[in-house]
Protein backbone atom coordinates (compact mmCIF):
# COMPACT_ATOMS: atom_id res chain seq x y z
CA UNK A 1 0.00 0.00 0.00
CA UNK A 2 1.25 3.52 -0.89
CA UNK A 3 0.87 6.24 0.99
CA UNK A 4 1.25 10.11 0.17
CA UNK A 5 2.64 12.40 2.76
CA UNK A 6 0.38 16.08 1.98
CA UNK A 7 2.56 18.87 2.34
CA UNK A 8 1.38 22.79 2.33
CA UNK A 9 3.77 25.59 2.13
CA UNK A 10 3.48 28.11 4.72
CA UNK A 11 1.61 31.31 2.42
CA UNK A 12 3.79 34.48 1.55
CA UNK A 13 4.68 37.03 4.39
CA UNK A 14 2.21 35.11 6.98
CA UNK A 15 -0.75 36.28 5.01
CA UNK A 16 -3.98 33.75 5.67
CA UNK A 17 -5.26 31.28 2.93
CA UNK A 18 -9.33 31.82 4.16
CA UNK A 19 -9.91 35.56 4.41
CA UNK A 20 -11.19 36.84 7.82
CA UNK A 21 -14.76 37.79 7.97
CA UNK A 22 -13.81 40.05 10.29
CA UNK A 23 -11.43 41.89 7.73
CA UNK A 24 -12.63 44.09 5.38
CA UNK A 25 -12.55 43.42 1.46
CA UNK A 26 -10.31 46.91 1.05
CA UNK A 27 -7.65 45.54 3.85
CA UNK A 28 -7.64 42.07 2.13
CA UNK A 29 -7.08 43.35 -1.58
CA UNK A 30 -3.77 45.43 0.51
CA UNK A 31 -2.47 42.26 1.82
CA UNK A 32 -2.97 40.63 -1.41
CA UNK A 33 -1.13 43.76 -3.31
CA UNK A 34 1.67 43.51 -0.79
CA UNK A 35 2.10 39.85 -1.34
CA UNK A 36 2.17 40.08 -5.17
CA UNK A 37 4.46 42.49 -5.03
CA UNK A 38 6.61 40.86 -2.64
CA UNK A 39 6.74 37.95 -4.69
CA UNK A 40 8.79 40.32 -7.10
CA UNK A 41 10.27 42.72 -5.29
CA UNK A 42 12.94 41.06 -2.96
CA UNK A 43 14.03 44.26 -1.70
CA UNK A 44 10.13 45.19 -0.74
CA UNK A 45 9.70 41.69 0.90
CA UNK A 46 12.50 42.71 3.32
CA UNK A 47 10.82 45.68 3.87
CA UNK A 48 7.26 44.05 4.86
CA UNK A 49 9.50 41.31 6.98
CA UNK A 50 11.23 44.55 8.85
CA UNK A 51 8.19 46.18 8.93
CA UNK A 52 6.28 43.17 10.90
CA UNK A 53 9.37 42.18 13.01
CA UNK A 54 9.08 46.15 13.95
CA UNK A 55 5.55 45.38 15.01
CA UNK A 56 6.35 42.37 17.23
CA UNK A 57 9.40 44.27 19.07
CA UNK A 58 6.78 46.82 19.80
CA UNK A 59 4.29 44.33 20.79
CA UNK A 60 6.88 43.10 23.33
CA UNK A 61 6.68 46.42 24.99
CA UNK A 62 3.14 46.98 24.96
CA UNK A 63 2.81 44.06 27.06
CA UNK A 64 5.11 45.41 29.78
CA UNK A 65 3.17 47.07 32.98
CA UNK A 66 6.19 49.64 33.17
CA UNK A 67 8.66 50.98 30.95
CA UNK A 68 12.28 52.13 31.98
CA UNK A 69 13.28 55.49 30.60
CA UNK A 70 15.73 53.57 28.32
CA UNK A 71 13.04 51.31 27.58
CA UNK A 72 10.69 54.06 26.69
CA UNK A 73 12.93 55.98 24.38
CA UNK A 74 13.99 52.48 22.44
CA UNK A 75 9.88 51.97 22.13
CA UNK A 76 10.04 55.39 20.50
CA UNK A 77 12.82 54.78 17.93
CA UNK A 78 10.86 51.39 17.07
CA UNK A 79 7.79 53.22 16.51
CA UNK A 80 9.51 56.20 14.40
CA UNK A 81 11.68 53.83 12.16
CA UNK A 82 8.35 51.45 11.46
CA UNK A 83 6.16 54.46 10.48
CA UNK A 84 9.18 54.78 7.80
CA UNK A 85 8.96 51.45 6.51
CA UNK A 86 5.19 52.14 6.39
CA UNK A 87 5.44 55.05 4.68
CA UNK A 88 7.72 53.47 1.93
CA UNK A 89 5.37 50.49 2.47
CA UNK A 90 2.75 52.75 0.46
CA UNK A 91 4.59 54.38 -1.48
CA UNK A 92 5.83 51.40 -3.34
CA UNK A 93 2.31 50.10 -3.45
CA UNK A 94 1.25 53.39 -5.02
CA UNK A 95 3.77 53.07 -7.52
CA UNK A 96 6.34 56.13 -6.94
Amino acid sequence: MLTRKLTIDPPLLHSDIIPDPEVPMEARSQEEKIAALAEKDPMFKTLVQEHRMLDGKLKEFDRKVYLSPDEEMERKRLQKLKLAKKDMIAQKLSGQ
